[in-house]
């Protein structure tokens, strides 16, 4: 749950300020009218939100350690088990160090009286909202081992995803790290020994020879600069990515690359797809299912075509419309979202949706990985030939004057 603050004037005339917590806006402004307030503004107190999320553990729990939690506690619930009693089995045999303490708070809270929910709310650092309203569905519906069983289906595909990109992209990413290290080497290294040996000789150097050992010199005298330019674009792209603005744009940007903007479009909309699908199939309603898988799409631009989806909802229209007015959803995912809509079978068509571009992503890794190995090695050939053709023309030149 969030925090509220909110202004108000009482039906005594009089002006009130306060906080109040509520799973959205529209939750608070109708606790608000049904004590009669006039409500004159409402906005989310993040300074609080920061605060609670302090509160929780601040380490990262693993994707694995929340798949096995989840798959556990789905059996031991289907089995008859309490909800404390999972817990405390689970507090015991979770080797994760950023889970354990978790799992005892929640414990703790469920003896208190609170109900699952509540106690998972507490550790948004751990359960999403998406974790934490699926488990709310859940204990309204009375399908708790069920609904944890379809989480813990979700965190496995989405770990499996999450393994295929990384295994793919690790080679090139090694290729490359290892290759800009062989450049720095020579640059700060080998080179210097060779200028002094030509210079000693007084050999006649080529503009390339003469721009490369320039170059060198540079890097030697400077090397503090590179990496200072380094350090400081990194630290503006993450200022620059975490203002609403930049993160707009650097999320436009993406989706519009070549080839990457294909992969990381394919991403989110099998992500979509799986997150929409879930929700609506454990009885989350739309509008907070919608809210929710614009939370996680992970992309900006994305997250306000969802957006624009909940508002056209309201209007009386259907989700499929302004997804298919946006160019970010193909044809093909935005009919089966109709034909689900019609059917009244739309976490099938979206579960379908999500199985398609699934494979379509491990595809395009496949192929992107596929260009970046043959590009590495051509523009690595082509720095590590440069070089050497930079370093015999001299000694060439210089064998020639001999004879």
């Amino acid at each position: 749950m969030a925090t509220y603050a909110y202004s108000a004037v009482d039906p005594g005339g009089k002006s009130v300020k306060g906080r109040i917590e509520a799973e959205n806006e529209q939750l608070v402004l109708a606790k608000l009218h049904e004590q009669r307030y006039h409500v004159l503004s409402v906005s989310e107190d993040k300074s609080r939100a920061k605060s609670s999320a302090k509160g929780t553990s601040s380490k990262k729990v693993k994707l694995a350690s929340m798949v096995v939690f989840s798959r556990q506690f789905a059996t031991m619930i289907d089995a008859g088990v309490a909800i404390v009693r999972c817990l405390d089995i689970l507090e015991g045999q979770t080797k994760d160090p950023a889970l354990k303490p978790v799992i005892a708070s929640c414990k703790k809270d469920v003896k208190g009286g609170l109900s699952l929910t509540d106690a998972f709310s507490k550790h948004p650092n751990v359960f999403s909202r998406l974790y934490v309203n699926m488990v709310k569905a859940a204990e309204t519906g009375g399908i708790l081992d069920k609904i944890l069983d379809r989480l813990a289906t979700f965190l496995e595909d989405e770990q499996e995803i999450r393994g295929k990109i990384k295994g793919a992209m690790i080679y090139p990413i090694l290729v490359l790290v290892f290759a800009l290290l062989m450049v720095v080497a020579l640059l700060l290294f080998v080179l210097p020994k060779f200028k002094e040996i030509f210079d000693s000789m007084n050999v006649e150097m080529p503009a390339a020879t003469r721009f490369l050992f320039g170059l060198s010199g540079f890097a030697q005298r400077y090397w503090y600069i590179g990496f200072g330019a380094a350090f400081g674009g990194f630290m503006f792209y993450k200022w620059y990515s975490q203002t609403d603005t930049g993160a707009r744009q650097i999320d436009m940007l993406k989706l519009k690359l070549p080839i990457v903007g294909e992969l990381v479009q394919k991403m989110a909309i099998s992500r979509f797809s799986r997150t929409f699908a879930t929700l609506i199939a454990s009885g989350v309603p739309m509008m907070r299912s919608l809210e929710i898988v614009g939370e996680t799409s992970g992309n900006r631009v994305i997250a306000q075509t969802i957006e624009n989806a909940r508002n056209a909802i309201r209007e009386g229209q259907k989700i499929s419309t302004p997804l298919a007015q946006s160019s970010l959803f193909p044809g093909m995912v935005t009919h089966m979202i109709d034909i689900g809509e019609e059917t009244g079978r739309l976490s099938e068509m979206l579960a379908k949706v999500s199985d398609f571009y699934d494979s379509e992503v491990e595809n395009a890794v496949k192929t992107l990985t596929s260009l970046i190995e043959p590009c590495l090695i051509v523009t690595m050939g082509g720095i590590v030939g440069f070089i050497a053709v930079s370093i015999m023309a001299p000694i060439f030149k210089l064998i020639s004057n001999i004879n």
